[in-house]
Parts: C-alpha cells; sequence; structure tokens
C-alpha cells in the first residue's frame, strides 16, 4: 500500500466500494456488541464518521497522510496514521481495545496477511469480532476472467498500490480460522451470486 494516488484520497466521498458493501457491513454491526470499533485501513475516514453519526464508538487508522487529514476535517480526534509494517497502534491509540475491527479492500493489498490478521486478533479484547472486506474469487468468477480473457486488465500489474493477493472465501475463511477466528460468516456483494465484486467475512475471536 505505497502508493495512495489511484484511491482518490482527495474528498470525503465514499469510495464506489461502498455503494455495495455499506448497507451489508452495516447490518453485522450491533451497538450493544460493537461498543468500541477500529476502521483499520480507513482511507478518508468515511465509514468511521458515518458510525460515529449513528452513535458509535468508532476510530481509524490508515497509512495515508492525505486520507487522515480529510478524515479530521469532521472528527479531528478519531483519526490516527499508521504504518503497519510496525506492528503497533499509532501512540495516541496505545493501551486501547477494541470490540471490533472492521477492514474494508486492504488485506488483498499485503505481502503479509499472516501479520496482519494477527495484528488484528492483538488488539482485540475478549471474543472480539473482526469484520474483512476483499475482493471476490471464486471458481466462476475466475473462468469468466479467463474466457472473456479479462485477466490483464483485472490484474494490471503496472496498477501502483494494486491487488497483489486474490482471495476466495475458502482460502479467507482458512485464514481467519488458523488465527483462532470463529463462526465465520460470508456476505457476497454486489453483481449475483458467485460473480460477487466482494465479499465480506465477519468471525469471532474464540
Amino acid at each position: 500500500m505505497s502508493d495512495y494516488k489511484d484511491y482518490g484520497f482527495y474528498v470525503s466521498d465514499p469510495a464506489h466500494t461502498f455503494s455495495y458493501l455499506q448497507q451489508p457491513i452495516l447490518s453485522l454491526l450491533d451497538k450493544s456488541k460493537n461498543k468500541c470499533i477500529l476502521d483499520l485501513g480507513c482511507g478518508n475516514g468515511y465509514l468511521a464518521n458515518l458510525l460515529l453519526k449513528m452513535g458509535y464508538n468508532a476510530f481509524g487508522t490508515d497509512a495515508s497522510a492525505e486520507g487522515i487529514a480529510i478524515a479530521r476535517e469532521t472528527s479531528p480526534d478519531r483519526f490516527f496514521l499508521q504504518d503497519l509494517s510496525t506492528g503497533k497502534l499509532p501512540d495516541e491509540l496505545q493501551g486501547q481495545k477494541f470490540d471490533t475491527i472492521i477492514s474494508t479492500e486492504v488485506i488483498e493489498h499485503l505481502y503479509d496477511p499472516e501479520g496482519f490478521i494477527n495484528f488484528c486478533k492483538q488488539q482485540l479484547a475478549g471474543s472480539g469480532e473482526i469484520i474483512i472486506t476483499t475482493p471476490y474469487h471464486g471458481y466462476l468468477k475466475n473462468l469468466a476472467l479467463s474466457l472473456f480473457n479479462k485477466w490483464d486488465s483485472h490484474m494490471d500489474p503496472m496498477w501502483h498500490g494494486g491487488h497483489i493477493k486474490m482471495w476466495s472465501r475458502k482460502t479467507l475463511s482458512k485464514a481467519l480460522t488458523d488465527a483462532g477466528f470463529s463462526n465465520v460468516e460470508f456476505i457476497g456483494c454486489g453483481r449475483v451470486p458467485y460473480f460477487y465484486k466482494s465479499m465480506i467475512l465477519k468471525a469471532r475471536l474464540n
């Protein structure tokens, strides 16, 4: 995630992915359970600011200084710069335990997804919950990409900050359960079943 120019963190508007991710994510939250939320890789802070407006106790971190600056225009004390490679939360959030971590369209950009999931695990209190979204890959979608010769555009190697990991429901579920999470729930988002744009996986820490 070294180059954020492709992600347009210049305005506070929601990323295009929230047109199909927002409502499914919100449907997974409950104020009686999800009392302290960290949006890890929050971009311009759109989701965390929305959660704050809805009455949730939410914070956001991101590696993009431009994104954090935009997020702070609305909620200056809720957003912080974070370099995931350090394996630490920003100083302002040290000691804070979260019962929920949300990460939207981040894990596909990471060289060490196992380390990322374990980092999330360390920030969760008790039987905390994790909600991860990432582009969906499954047999039928992958077959269609091959039949219509779309792989070059889908995985353009010249896209700075592009996707370096492709996840299926099975592989991401296994990554979560291997890290000690259970009760994995799946929601496909965007398009028709088996050709989803993205998927959401929610799991609980044992």
